[in-house]
């Protein structure tokens, strides 16, 4: 019999990173017009809005953007924005457990502090109204565990409308191929830190990684088929800019796409430069000029050649 360990690591998985823009607008135009994505609708509430890109495998990036300077932001906006100060960039992501209540009360006993369970609205539009479970549960941290805000979540089956069905089929159909988001870069300045928390979560295997390319080292954390990597400086580069920068941070997103070459003609006519290709820890992979725009990088790596935490070249 699993223990509540490997029960919680072995039904948790990436879900979606929260990703702020200088405004709505500029942040969908980046990931349409430069980088190739489908932007799908969101809505707007108290002066926030949001727009969705959704991949085929049900992991998603969730885009931000303040439209008014009154706008009234949830206690994870408002400590967002205490960070980001007005700019792009990510510092939220959720895992996903089908275990939910389960994953709670093993929290609670390995000494973290989740909040409650918060649930969708009765009202939720996009839910199936007040008398189905809600669309979405969810519980945060306080304080929080790990050097980027974590929530983990988790979602009802709702009614398969011909909307739903056709929303379904529709969103994963990116220009630029993309089908998973499949690891996420947490950037600070221990990363064993975040490891020993990972693996008092009941995430645990975790192995040694370096980043040459961004000059940052630390480990890989598997998900599932999937990664998070804890990752600090590894002498000048990237790494150390973003931290001193821009503190700690989701320095980065690895997302697969079937046809790496044409994702990398698309990304540089979007950026209208020449990028280099190398082999990195999911195989053949490049890495976007997105910084500047988003506040991190996004890695583009083949889909068939991605494996969990598997040993970096050379």
């Amino acid at each position: 019999m699993a223990t509540a360990a490997e029960s919680v690591g072995n039904t948790t998985e990436i879900d979606h990173a929260l990703l702020w823009g200088r405004d709505i607008d500029q942040i969908s135009a980046v990931m349409a017009v430069k980088l190739g994505f489908q932007v799908r609708p969101g809505r707007s509430a108290a002066g926030v809005a949001n727009r969705y890109v959704r991949m085929a495998d049900r992991s998603y990036l969730e885009l931000f953007g303040i439209l008014r300077a009154d706008a009234e932001l949830d206690p994870g906006m408002q400590a967002d924005q205490a960070s980001l100060r007005g700019g792009a960039g990510s510092r939220t992501f959720g895992l996903r457990s089908s275990i939910l209540d389960q994953a709670h009360k093993f929290l609670q006993q390995q000494a973290f502090v989740p909040t409650p369970i918060f649930t969708a609205s009765l009202t939720d539009p996009d839910g199936d109204g007040p008398a189905r479970p809600p669309r979405w549960r969810l519980f945060a941290f306080e304080p929080q565990p790990l050097s980027s805000h974590l929530f983990f979540i988790d979602y009802a089956a709702l009614d398969a409308t011909p909307g739903r069905v056709s929303d379904e089929r529709i969103a994963p159909q990116h220009p630029n191929g993309a089908q998973a988001v499949t690891g996420l870069w947490l950037l600070s300045s221990d990363a064993d830190a975040d490891r020993r928390q990972f693996e008092r979560m009941g995430l645990a295997g975790a192995t040694p990684v370096r980043i040459p390319q961004i000059a940052a080292q630390g480990y890989c954390v598997p998900m599932g088929e999937k990664r998070v990597l804890a990752l600090q400086p590894d002498g000048p580069g990237v790494a150390a800019q973003a931290l001193h920068s821009g503190g700690r941070q989701i320095l980065g997103l690895s997302i697969a796409v079937a046809d790496i070459g044409l994702a990398k003609r698309r990304v540089e006519r979007g950026y209208e430069t020449e990028l280099a290709s190398y082999r990195g820890l999911l195989g053949e992979a490049f890495l976007a000029p997105t910084q500047s725009d988003l506040g991190l990088l996004i890695e583009f790596h083949a889909s068939s050649q991605a494996v969990a935490c598997a040993k970096a070249p050379g």
